[in-house]
């Protein structure tokens, strides 16, 4: 029977402990239903998950409520809307209390004085080009002159069928700018025209995505098994979907057999009460979803199907490395 010990040599075995030892548990929570963007594509939108619930707006309590999700046991809060700047009270309630990420698309700055070392994912949706057909802006222009040279933000990088082949340009602008990025893929949930993926488009991505990693290591935060993941939707050869999805809201997680999943997981709606089905839609089709953080998650949770090989192995390590300094637990 392998073990972590009988696979790993001395330097993989302490990166290894390090993360072992981080003992993540996150859940997301829609700060605001209201965005100062309509980006064709957001699930956020595209669900009417914005009209789910009204939103609470009473600070005591947002604080206390962050104050009972600590007891239940979240050490990582991830938050998104709609927009959350335009909340700073909320965000700081969470904060105040526990790391926090907060995905931003970026035209409103996150105030460093208030929230110096909050780690925050700016969206970016392709180039001037593309950005301007799917949310009506670049909001490149804004967001890089927001944050440039701030070493707890980074972009993620939604990459569109339209992007394949052209990326480059788009990861030199951010490394020019002195920030990070990951890479990630549009799931079209509004059937935009023309932003679908093909199997000829994916494969062509996955090799793109590797020589970007490749020709900008300080710059890309990825992985190259990520990439595979992403792209062909298969982990070990078990197909990503609803029955292997590890981020479904705990109370209406009713799969049987229970697939691994992440420990206490909610995606909670902004009054507080209501609970979204997963980390994206209930209307999301999840045999073709490509949501980043879902993936990754999927393979983090399923530490022991990596116990094949060292190979196998290493590969989950570098995805867990990866989460972990998306969202502060590790340096860069």
């Amino acid at each position: 029977m392998n073990t972590v010990s009988s696979l790993l040599d001395a330097a993989w075995h302490e990166r290894y402990r390090k993360i072992s030892a981080l003992n993540i548990r996150s859940s997301i929570y829609d700060v605001t239903n209201r965005c100062n963007l309509r980006c064709k594509g957001c699930f956020f939108f595209s669900s009417n998950e914005h009209e789910a619930a009204i939103e609470e707006t009473d600070p005591a309590k947002w604080r206390a409520f962050v104050r009972q999700e600590k007891e239940r046991g979240v050490n990582l809060a991830i938050l998104i809307g709609g927009e959350p700047t335009l909340q700073f009270d909320r965000i700081e309630a969470f904060y105040q209390v526990m790391p926090t990420f907060c995905a931003t698309n970026g035209q409103i700055k996150v105030p460093r004085d208030r929230f110096p070392d909050m780690m925050v994912g700016i969206s970016l949706w392709g180039n001037e080009e593309d950005e301007k057909v799917l949310r009506g802006r670049d909001t490149f222009a804004v967001s890089s002159k927001h944050y440039e040279g701030d070493p707890n933000a980074y972009y993620l990088y939604t990459i569109t069928p339209k992007q394949v082949g052209r990326m480059e340009p788009v990861i030199r602008k951010i490394s020019d700018v002195g920030l990070k990025v990951h890479l990630q893929l549009l799931t079209n949930d509004e059937q935009v025209d023309g932003f679908f993926w093909t199997d000829e488009k994916l494969r062509d991505v996955r090799v793109e995505m590797d020589a970007m990693l490749d020709a900008y290591p300080r710059t890309v935060i990825s992985s190259k098994y990520y990439h595979e993941i992403i792209t062909t939707g298969k982990m070990l050869g078990r197909p990503f979907g609803w029955n292997e999805c590890p981020s479904v809201t705990e109370q209406l997680d009713d799969r049987k057999p229970q697939p691994k999943r992440l420990i206490r997981f909610v995606r909670w709606a902004s009054d507080l009460r209501t609970v979204h089905r997963c980390c994206t839609s209930a209307t999301r089709n999840c045999a073709t979803c490509k949501d980043g953080a879902a993936h990754m998650s999927w393979v983090m949770v399923n530490k022991r199907a990596h116990l094949k090989s060292t190979r196998d192995l290493q590969n989950w390590i570098e995805v867990y490395e990866m989460f972990a300094k998306l969202y502060r637990f590790i340096p860069w």
